[in-house]
């Protein structure tokens, strides 16, 4: 143990991260600041190798957090913090991330330098070819889901911590915040910034807990326009198609491990202040209650959401398809405690913060009848969330009131 222990506080030494890890939500938001130890690589299961960590000594919380990446084969970035404040609601968020105070003769908003990467015509060409594998049924692909990402310079720093505040006011997300420094790396500061509307899986004792959303609609300012995209997408053929790919998969994967599972035959939608979505809650009890949900996170991770099906065949697409490699993004961001009990979220819209160049990402399910064109319309909608919050938009231009 003492051996444990000693390596968790060499490794913390060399992971001393600049910003707190963060999630914030209308339920429960959890703060925490420095770094006991990482979790280390090796054969074990990943819960058992964070609760070897959490178990390993000393003071300090009992629950490791960070951030799973999308390719199943790169290793995690999870760490067990120093210090952790945790509330229902928002208020321990409030006080970690305090507005900073108004000063007279501010700066003038950063300006920008916006790159697209890939082009949008580029995007919509891999899309096109993504339709054209599926229907040839090559390795019999049904759905693959293709991102782009844009790569943001500023004349400035990035406010990480002022992105977080602004992403954290649509009250529909978990905001999120993970310093992404690796240990030993020497490293600037980087940190994975968003807000997802999306709950791989919460585990409380035997209960489980998975919210998929998969087929999507840009919502409108009109009133009537915005109902009649919300009822557009329910009654879409095709995004319920999408949808139910997501949920078979993530019901075939949790009921070996349940007693009860349980779905509404039927998705839900489900809003944030930009989008439309289809939504299923699916809610199970664990034949053992011992199971961790860092082991359930990292069996159901990637879902159809997010990489598509069949999953193997689907992640060789995208990585032939999309031409640069995800990290993070796609991947999950959580927590875990020793007792198993913890929450993880799908790593969507979100962007990569280092000094002052962040890089953003968005997707679209591909499935039969998509169209090219309007995937990367989609695209460029699920981009808005953290555009608006830095004020500008998709070419770098500060937003007008019209646009936010």
């Amino acid at each position: 143990m003492c051996d444990a222990a000693e390596k968790a506080a060499a490794e913390a030494a060399s992971f001393a991260p600049a910003l707190p890890f963060a999630l914030v939500s209308g339920e429960e938001t959890l703060v925490g600041r420095g770094c006991l130890g990482l979790v280390e690589d090796g054969p074990s299961p990943l819960g058992e190798r964070a609760r070897a960590l959490i178990e390993a000594g000393g003071a300090g919380p009992r629950l490791v957090v960070g951030a799973l990446p999308f390719d199943r084969a790169a290793a995690p970035h999870l760490y067990r913090p120093a210090e952790l404040s945790r509330s229902a609601g928002r208020s321990c968020f409030a006080a970690a991330f305090p507005p900073p105070s108004l000063v007279r003769g501010a700066a003038p908003p950063p300006r920008w330098e916006v790159t697209p990467e890939p082009s949008l015509v580029a995007y919509e060409s891999a899309v096109a070819e993504a339709l054209s594998r599926m229907a040839r049924r090559e390795e019999g692909l049904r759905k693959i889901v293709l991102s782009r990402s844009l790569r943001l310079l500023a004349d400035r720093a990035i406010d990480a911590s002022a992105l977080l505040r602004a992403l954290s006011e649509d009250a529909s997300v978990t905001a999120f915040c993970v310093p992404l420094v690796a240990a030993g790396s020497g490293e600037a500061s980087r940190a994975l910034v968003g807000a997802t509307p999306e709950l791989l899986l919460s585990k409380r004792g035997a209960r489980v807990v998975s919210h998929p959303l998969a087929g999507s609609a840009r919502r409108a300012r009109e009133d009537a326009a915005d109902r009649a995209a919300a009822e557009g997408l329910l009654a879409s053929e095709k995004d319920r198609r999408e949808h139910r790919e997501v949920v078979t998969a993530i019901l075939d994967l949790l009921a070996p491990y349940c007693t009860e599972l349980a779905a509404p035959e039927a998705p839900a939608l489900a809003a944030t202040a930009s989008m439309w979505h289809l939504g299923t809650r699916i809610v199970g009890r664990l034949r053992d209650a011992a199971t961790s949900a860092l082991d359930l996170a990292a069996l159901l991770h990637p879902t159809p959401a997010v990489c598509g099906t069949p999953r193997a065949a689907a992640a060789r697409a995208i990585a032939e398809l999309e031409g640069y490699e995800r990290g993070f993004y796609a991947g999950a961001v959580g927590w875990c405690d020793a007792a198993g009990d913890g929450a993880w979220h799908v790593a969507i819209r979100c962007a990569e913060i280092a000094g002052r160049e962040a890089r953003l990402f968005a997707g679209a399910g591909i499935v039969a009848g998509s169209d090219p064109v309007a995937e990367g319309e989609e695209t460029s909608a699920k981009f808005a969330a953290l555009l608006g919050a830095l004020g500008i938009d998709e070419h770098g231009r500060v937003r007008s009131e019209e646009q936010a």
